[in-house]
């Protein structure tokens, strides 16, 4: 009897509510075996009508799990970066979980589960006199009421509506007997769809085992280190000791005075001998088994889980950038809230293109020459490596170490919660100045127009050069601009090849004066160039020398394209997700665009590997073991704040970069243990290249014309309306190279050639690769509606929203006049077209009405 006595009423209330849900109880197991036979008496009626109500059963849902993010080694083994969860649980098959621990479930928690049909009457019964003679509610929920009841706890979890979810933790969870009705209604449903071990699965990888440890992998995982598959005897039955209540019996605070360390757990112990004697009462253990198992003292062996990124040590910041991918890409969801949730409870595995060899050897080389904090300088150290011809990434690191926490990051400048290699929407960074390393793309112009490396230019320091040739903005003047020589170099006329090797900023001015500014920007951005912070890119006269603050990622992948025979291929950083299934679900893919064409990028990778054979990139090219061909270009902003050496083989491109991210200093007069601030980046670069060059090898470039960078112009075959297989061989017998630029919205039916870039008819010097566009079959040919009547009109554009527009035309009332756009126009259904209808003078009304329609 409970110490606090029953009152009278008290007591015959309770009494009553025992004799309501025996009987209750009673229909509902009449209903679940015999549902004719539960219709006599008002009573029984009644509560029938009641069941039929509600559904007949839960389905066995995809449980919330979590997510892991890998890298993958050279031998094809996996590493785990990082795990996200909401709740730590990893659902696993019948098969994988040891059958102690089934046992222990069902002879702790339901005894009769594989005899009952869902309630275990008896049970039930037994809890209801308890809870009337003591007062306290007592347990009799069946193993298939407590799944029950766990699921529609995890149906609540998925409402982001704070009130909403409330109330539907309440409904799912409050001491009522509607809510046991219903409980007890769901099981008897679920016992009539799915087999008894389905449900002892499940029930097993929905439970709760404290804290966010959800499902029996994880709690072994958690409590001992080991897997639901190899759990011991007496490991098996402390864990479902926890089961019946987390709080008491849960073994994870060794400090605790009533269930710690220092009495063995005690709370746990007892709860685990009781299951471990009940396991021996219905024979599931020998005796021998239940004295060795009582004897073994509980000795948890507490795994943390990964969770977040900071987890992942040197690779956070990568592991960063993976997780913006999946929060900001719209394949994974329709908002960014959507996607999050997704990938913390889905249970999907992200497999990366992170390569590990190259990643060491960024951070090693990041820690080896560019410290973390310097005292009155926040210096930043950059470290990005795509893969050429696929964009995939292979490094990206950065001298801080990572956080979100603000916490932590308010103890020490070597934290930082910003990926300094990204843009602002994937990593915080509002990105940096690229310096000379920029000059490659006016580099790219100058060729595409015609001009040879070997051309001259007025490479003069002057404070007025003159009016500049804009296409977009018109003529650009910068009085005043008077840009210096790095090494103050003083000649007056540069070759193109002479300012590329030396870095000259007068020549590479002079080279843009006689180009379109507007051109280059355009060029910059047919490789893939853009500001970090989203903004339009600069075009004026400074931006030639690198004024822009992009990202490292952006100038990697440039570089990448350059060394791809000028296709750009925009980065990725999965190659694979898998579901909690195995199965693989759509990723993110990488969109590879003709940039220039391969004989401007053939003079861009000649210009290129001069500089790293003669000019400033000398020292990082001639310290790369083993040495494959290589293309590159340094840069450094003014007063040396920033220093970058950026280029590639025909395999990998690699940026790095010295940066401050506040404040400014002279990396010249700068010193690091490893040497001068201004140089790390010639000490970090072969760094990276020499593994990359170990395992990926490189190749000539693309031999530049000793004569011109231009064969003879022809002219692009009109290939729309073909088959793609036809068009690439059009393309190929004319001299060109091909690739496909994705589907685009067109009239013509799905999967045909829409266009191409350039277009048909137009000269291309031969060799160059013409980018494909294929249709999707989305729009339609407008019919011709002028001289219909209105009603006919619509009928004839039915899928389209019809403006009208009315205008005075007594001879021809109703009739339509003229339609925009016009007859023979592709166009999307769904989209406006205006219809001109005549109407009676006098009558018209010239402002329009819309008429939607379809």
């Amino acid at each position: 009897m409970s110490a606090k006595k029953l009152s009278v009423s008290g007591a015959v209330g309770g009494f009553l509510g025992f004799i309501g849900m025996s009987a209750v109880a009673g229909v509902l197991v009449t209903a679940a075996v015999t549902p004719a036979l539960a219709v006599s008496g008002m009573a029984a009626t009644n509560t029938i009508n009641v069941f039929e109500n509600l559904p007949d059963y839960l389905a066995l849902d995809k449980l919330s799990q979590k997510s892991n993010i890998y890298a993958t080694q050279s031998d094809g083994s996996t590493v785990r970066l990082a795990s996200f969860y909401d709740q730590n649980r990893v659902e696993v098959g019948w098969d994988q979980i040891n059958q102690y621990v089934k046992d222990a479930a069902v002879a702790g928690e339901d005894p009769r589960f594989y005899s009952h049909g869902g309630v275990d009457l008896q049970g039930t019964i037994r809890a209801t006199v308890k809870t009337v003679a003591s007062g306290d509610t007592q347990g009799g929920s069946s193993i298939t009421q407590q799944y029950v009841k766990n699921v529609l706890v995890q149906k609540c979890e998925v409402i982001s509506d704070e009130a909403k979810q409330a109330a539907c933790y309440d409904s799912a969870t409050k001491t009522s007997p509607d809510r046991k009705l219903k409980e007890m209604r769901l099981a008897i449903g679920l016992e009539k769809k799915y087999a008894k071990d389905d449900i002892l699965r499940q029930y097993l990888n929905i439970t709760g085992f404290g804290g966010t440890v959800y499902g029996i992998e994880a709690a072994a995982s958690y409590y001992f280190n080991t897997s639901a598959a190899t759990l011991t005897l007496p490991q098996a039955a402390s864990l479902l000791a926890i089961v019946n209540n987390p709080v008491k019996f849960q073994i994870d605070d060794p400090e605790s005075e009533t269930n710690g360390a220092a009495n063995g757990y005690a709370a746990n112990k007892e709860r685990r001998d009781y299951i471990l004697g009940e396991m021996l009462t219905y024979k599931k253990i020998t005796r021998e088994e239940y004295d060795v198992a009582i004897a073994t003292p509980i000795e948890p062996v507490i795994t943390e889980p990964s969770t977040g990124c900071q987890t992942a040590g040197a690779n956070a910041y990568f592991c960063d950038y993976v997780t913006k991918i999946l929060q900001n890409d719209p394949i994974f969801g329709p908002d960014e809230d959507t996607r999050v949730l997704n990938f913390r409870r889905g249970g999907f595995n992200v497999y990366t293109t992170l390569d590990l060899d190259v990643q060491n050897a960024a951070v090693n080389t990041l820690n080896e020459n560019v410290p973390k904090t310097y005292d009155g300088w926040d210096v930043g150290g950059v470290v990005t490596s795509v893969q050429v011809g696929t964009g995939r990434v292979l490094s990206m690191a950065q001298n801080k170490d990572y956080s979100q926490d603000p916490t932590v990051l308010a103890t020490g400048d070597n934290f930082s919660s910003i990926n300094y290699n990204t843009d602002l929407n994937y990593g915080g960074s509002h990105g940096f100045q690229p310096g000379s390393t920029y000059k490659v793309f006016t580099l790219a112009e100058w060729l595409k127009e015609g001009h040879s490396l070997n051309e001259r230019v007025d490479s003069r320091r002057k404070a007025n050069w003159g009016t500049f040739k804009d296409s977009c903005l018109g003529p650009q003047n910068f009085p005043g601009y008077n840009p210096r020589n790095d090494a103050n170099e003083a000649g007056t006329n540069y070759s193109a090849l002479e300012s590329t090797i030396g870095s000259i900023n007068t020549g590479f001015i002079g080279m843009a004066k006689k180009l379109d500014l507007c051109g280059i920007r355009k060029t910059a951005e047919n490789f893939g160039v853009h500001r970090a912070d989203g903004a339009e890119l600069q075009q004026g006269a400074s931006s030639v020398l690198g004024t822009n603050e992009i990202a490292p990622l952006t100038m990697a992948a440039a570089f990448a394209g350059i060394a791809n025979n000028g296709v750009t291929c925009t980065p990725v950083a999965i190659d694979k997700i898998t579901g909690p299934d195995g199965a693989e679900v759509p990723i993110p893919k990488s969109s590879c665009t003709a940039s220039v064409e391969p004989s401007v990028a053939a003079g861009m990778a000649y210009g290129m590997s001069r500089v790293m054979s003669q000019g400033t990139g000398r020292q990082s090219n001639n310290a790369a073991e083993p040495w494959v061909p290589m293309i590159g270009k340094t840069g450094t902003t003014d007063g040396s704040k920033d220093t970058w050496m950026s280029g590639a083989s025909t395999k990998v491109a690699t940026v790095v970069g010295v940066v401050s991210v506040n404040g400014e200093i002279n990396q010249r007069d700068t010193e690091f243990d490893s040497g001068e601030a201004a140089t790390a980046r010639h000490r970090m670069w072969p760094a990276v290249m020499s593994v990359a060059n170990a395992k990926y090898g490189g190749d000539e470039f693309k031999e530049a014309s000793s004569n011109s960078l231009f064969s003879t112009q022809t002219a692009v075959p009109d290939v729309r309306g073909k088959s793609v297989e036809e068009a690439q061989s059009a393309l190929e017998d004319a001299g060109f190279d091909w690739v496909d630029g994705g589907e685009i919205d067109s009239e013509l039916p799905a999967g045909i050639v829409a266009g191409t870039n350039p277009t048909g008819g137009e000269k291309s010097s031969r060799g160059s690769t013409i980018t494909i566009f294929i249709s999707n079959g989305s729009m339609k040919v407008l019919p011709n509606v002028v001289g219909m009547d209105e009603k006919s009109a619509a009928t004839a554009l039915e899928g389209y929203t019809i403006q009208k527009r009315e205008q005075a035309d007594s001879g021809k009332p109703g009739t339509v006049l003229a339609m925009e756009p016009g007859a023979g126009t592709p166009l999307k259904p769904g989209s406006t077209i205006t219809l001109v209808v005549a109407v009676a003078s006098g009558a018209a009304d010239n402002n329009g009405t819309g008429n939607g329609n379809g």
